[in-house]
């Protein structure tokens, strides 16, 4: 247990009813959740508002109540704490209650629209195989040193990513590669952590329905930047215009990376194979099994962050030439006809162009690229069309489907990818709504040589539709259709 007082240290307190030198058991932000002597804290969210629970966590034993606005009925006995943000207050009280683990090991932010997975999980990846105890709080998983957890949100809410870092100190972990989304910004939730540093690696077209301006999604962004103490580091991509946006009024020791810009670490691509590339980076050479020029500067990341954070240089890159693709990133594999099959997570413009951008530059000449992809429903509309144009104008075949429907018509997703389509690229789009038919149907049109990309879900091994989950993996599904056709 712990005394009130104490997990609200650090909080903006607008007023106090009630006594906050008693003990509480809990906290929670779900009323579902409370039990006796708990603290419930009152989150306003997109759907529900916690404040319509009040009564039902008093109900259920809460000891204290968090609220930005006071009930008209306060009941003898449990305290109420009137704030001015809840989901600042909740990220302060959840590091208090945690002991304030994010203090006891060197965690680094890791923010961007695209590479954010594969920087932090390489990262992790890098420094377990250096020998170091590692934590990872990634879209794909949380691992505790070995230990896996599985996870829903790219920035898990406050609590749960304190209750993680509580289970690092108690493993012994001295680093910890965690994604912050802009959701998880916008929302608080990284707030009240102690960051050692941050790394932006881009910023392009996502999350406009959530931000809803392009300004707004990038200001998000930089507010990790802006918080990060002296005592840390920032490093930014300016390559990307946005690199140094990030830097304006950040506090840390700033570092930049680039492959085309003049920056503190600085790589070339001398070399691109489908098997990896021959990357320049310091003067040294270094072969990677990544590809593309976006993991070229996925890998500069990696080495830069690893250097600040101390690692021996050449120990850095010896490390870097044994890293694997991570799951769901441009994971691929070639079938016994020699077709290539790629499964990527790129569901956004940016991303989804970088990768066929990539494919492209390995071609001889004589190969179809044969595209798979969809558009997510209840997300950003207004990149559908430019995901349509995209992969109409770099395919020689582009196949529109279901990505995850959720709450929205497949068939209106995909119509809204068509109206992206050039109309002298119409006649090399198909459009069918069955996610494992689209993918039969590419595995049956490729011939020899050819390359499938099928992009938007990568690491995702289930596919949403009104609220129901069915597994699906893009991996299985394509490999299992080209072995099928070959019986």
């Amino acid at each position: 247990m712990k005394l009130l007082k104490d997990i609200l240290y650090g909080v903006s307190l607008s007023a106090v009813s009630g006594d906050t030198n008693v003990m509480v058991n809990n906290v929670h932000f779900d009323s579902r959740k409370v039990e006796m002597d708990d603290v419930f804290v009152a989150i306003r969210g997109t759907v529900t508002d916690g404040h319509n629970y009040i009564q039902k966590a008093v109900d259920s034993g809460a000891r204290a109540i968090v609220c930005e606005q006071l009930p008209e009925l306060m009941v003898n006995g449990v305290s109420y704490i009137q704030v001015e943000d809840c989901h600042s207050a909740l990220s302060i009280i959840a590091s208090n209650f945690y002991d304030n683990p994010s203090k006891n090991l060197k965690l680094i932010g890791v923010t961007g629209t695209n590479g954010k997975t594969t920087v932090s999980t390489l990262l992790y990846n890098l420094f377990k195989k250096a020998g170091y105890k590692v934590g990872l709080i990634s879209t794909i998983k949380v691992l505790v040193d070995e230990k896996e957890y599985k996870t829903s949100h790219t920035t898990p809410d406050a609590l749960t990513i304190n209750d993680y870092l509580f289970k690092m100190n108690v493993e012994g972990v001295e680093f910890c590669f965690m994604e912050v989304s802009s959701h998880g910004i916008h929302q608080k939730r990284a707030e009240g952590l102690h960051f050692e540093g941050a790394i932006f690696t881009n910023l392009s077209h996502d999350h406009l329905d959530y931000h809803k301006t392009f300004a707004e999604y990038r200001d998000t962004k930089k507010k990790l930047f802006d918080g990060l103490p002296k005592t840390a580091f920032a490093l930014v991509n300016i390559d990307d215009k946005n690199g140094l946006v990030m830097l304006q009024n950040t506090k840390a020791k700033k570092y930049t990376y680039a492959l085309k810009s003049f920056a503190d670490y600085r790589a070339q691509i001398l070399e691109r194979q489908f098997n990896g590339q021959l990357l320049k980076v310091d003067d040294n050479e270094l072969w990677s099994r990544l590809i593309g020029d976006f993991n070229a500067y996925n890998l500069l990341a990696i080495y830069a962050t690893a250097d600040i954070l101390g690692l021996e240089k050449m120990e850095i890159l010896r490390l870097m030439s044994e890293l694997e693709n991570v799951d769901g990133r441009f994971q691929y594999f070639i079938s016994k006809e020699k077709i290539t099959a790629i499964v990527d997570y790129a569901h956004t413009p940016d991303a989804l162009k970088n990768v066929l951008v990539t494919i492209n530059a390995l071609r001889t000449g004589n190969e179809n690229v044969i595209t798979v992809v969809g558009c997510g429903g209840d997300r950003d509309k207004s990149k559908r069309p430019v995901m349509g144009y995209i992969a109409s104008e770099m395919s020689d075949q582009a196949i529109f489907t279901s990505d995850n429907p959720r709450t929205e018509s497949p068939a209106a997703i995909i119509e809204e990818m068509e109206a992206g389509v050039e109309p002298q690229n119409t006649r090399k789009v198909l459009s069918i709504e069955n996610r494992r038919q689209a993918i039969n149907t590419a595995c049956k049109l490729a011939m020899a040589n050819d390359i499938i990309l099928v992009a938007g879900k990568g690491h995702e091994t289930y596919q949403e539709t009104n609220g129901v989950r069915v597994d699906f993996d893009d991996f299985k599904e394509v490999k299992e259709a080209l072995e099928s056709l070959k019986k």
